[in-house]
């Protein structure tokens, strides 16, 4: 199958990340209070990335909120680029400049990411970037209860309703309820829909919550009280073009964006424009090729079943390899194997899983980075785009079913031009599939890391007693 030529003949973004940074001044455009911002950031550079989307936002929004260039519709935008390369810094700074000229407070940038912690990763960025402006940024993520979300979002004085919010950064559930259950959730002047992590977004579609946002934008009820009436755009006639009316624009961010057409579709996406860091191709590659971050080191290691704790045991305690972010293939999964670390003692281990409130999560998170916890288990969920510059290494404690999945997990660490480990523990029927699957995903090479026995031994007498410590744990735990 051929591709659409805007995704065989993508803008290309080098995939070095320190070899190609950029100064702030080399991109043209960004005015002097963002500069400032960035430089109490202590950012002096910006990554390829950067370089080339900043811009082609603020080009594709040069006349203002009200038309694209030209008087015409602007391209939506599409990115594909390694975790850690500053996609996040790439929509923020742009929509943050586009939004200030501004003069009332009304929804126009709503960002829509999966989970809740990856919600508050961007509302946070949003915030610092807008503060010393009159933007106001507002997250429906629920970490708050819906009440106190509905205040945030807006307010009535003597009868008239008046918006709290610019940007609106929410998970996918939460949107939905604020579409249907808050009357004052106004997106009729809606400019910029950003679709982060877009990969997971398309796969699941969670709640149809994209139809919902665009037919909130494109309400017949919003054509009286608006002074330029909205239509949702098909045809580009005369006719449509006057009167001029504000564009919608979808911004798609992902390190693994899919190659499917049929898939993008459900995005009803305009002119799209696709700026990857991967090689370009006139027919639809199968399987897929995917970036892998450029400081990073891949290994896999040999192992049976009943050593692989022994082998992770080995790999913290021996190799003193810290801090660690280790996966598992599900939560329960996670949770018997940090009470088996934590009852062998002398590993700081926490779980990040769904079990946890996202109060214990965000909490978990932070001692995380202030290096409080050596080992954190954790579900691809819970962990998925999670920013934490700590992560020197990553374990695949289970080996990932598919490719996208181990994409992800790798990328947590060597982020933003570091360097960083990623071991893989497979088992002998899992091997051949498994390093298939990493070489046609344009891995740059994996290496094997043997665990001699011996090596093991030492560790033994002690992991039994845990083992046996363990099913008492257990019992009583399923007795609640």
């Amino acid at each position: 199958m051929v591709l659409p030529q805007w995704l065989s003949k993508p803008d290309l973004i080098p995939h070095s990340l320190k070899g190609n940074l950029h100064s702030l001044s080399d991109v043209s455009g960004l005015c002097p209070h963002l500069l400032k911002k960035l430089g109490n950031n202590q950012i002096q550079h910006f990554f390829p990335v950067q370089a080339e989307v900043i811009p082609a936002i603020l080009q594709s929004a040069q006349h203002g909120l009200l038309v694209g260039p030209g008087g015409y519709r602007p391209r939506d935008i599409c990115v594909s680029a390694p975790t850690g390369s500053g996609k996040t810094l790439a929509f923020v700074l742009p929509v943050i400049q586009v939004l200030m000229q501004r003069v009332i407070c009304e929804v126009r940038a709503l960002a829509v990411l999966p989970t809740k912690e990856l919600a508050q990763q961007v509302w946070r960025v949003f915030s610092t970037y807008a503060e010393g402006t009159q933007l106001k940024v507002v997250m429906l993520a629920g970490h708050k209860s819906l009440a106190a979300e509905q205040s945030s979002l807006a307010e009535v004085r003597g009868g008239q309703r008046r918006s709290l919010a610019d940007i609106v950064v929410a998970t996918p559930g939460r949107l939905v309820d604020h579409i249907n259950k808050t009357s004052s959730f106004c997106l009729k002047h809606l400019r910029f829909i950003i679709i982060d992590e877009a990969d997971r977004m398309v796969d699941s579609m969670h709640q149809s919550w994209l139809n919902q946002v665009v037919s909130a934008v494109y309400s017949p009820e919003n054509e009286a009280s608006g002074l330029f009436r909205r239509t949702e755009a098909s045809h580009i006639t005369a006719a449509s073009l006057c009167p001029p009316q504000m564009p919608l624009q979808k911004l798609l961010f992902s390190a693994t964006l899919t190659h499917n057409p049929e898939k993008l579709q459900q995005l009803s996406l305009y002119q799209p424009r696709l700026f990857t860091s991967e090689p370009n191709s006139t027919t639809a590659p199968t399987p897929e090729r995917f970036n892998f971050p450029q400081g990073l080191t891949e290994y896999y290691v040999p192992c049976t079943l009943s050593k692989k704790p022994l082998v992770l045991l080995h790999f913290v305690t021996r190799m003193k390899l810290s801090p660690v972010l280790c996966f598992t293939n599900s939560r329960e999964a996670a949770h018997r194997l940090v009470l088996l670390l934590q009852l062998f003692g002398g590993i700081q281990a926490m779980e990040f899983s769904s079990r946890l409130s996202p109060g214990e999560r965000r909490r978990t998170l932070k001692e995380f980075e202030q290096g409080k916890i050596q080992l954190l288990v954790s579900t691809d969920a819970a962990a998925r785009g999670i920013d934490i510059s700590a992560v020197k290494c990553v374990i695949n404690y289970d080996a990932p079913q598919f490719v996208r999945t181990y994409i992800h997990r790798i990328g947590r660490t060597a982020r933003a031009g570091r360097v960083g480990l990623a071991f893989t523990f497979l088992l002998k029927v899992q091997e051949k599939n498994f390093l298939h699957m990493v070489s046609e995903a344009g891995s740059p090479g994996i290496e094997k890391q043997m665990v001699k026995p011996e090596l093991l031994k030492s560790l033994e007498q002690r992991y039994e007693q845990a083992l046996r410590e363990l099913a008492d744990v257990i019992k009583e735990e399923k007795a609640r």
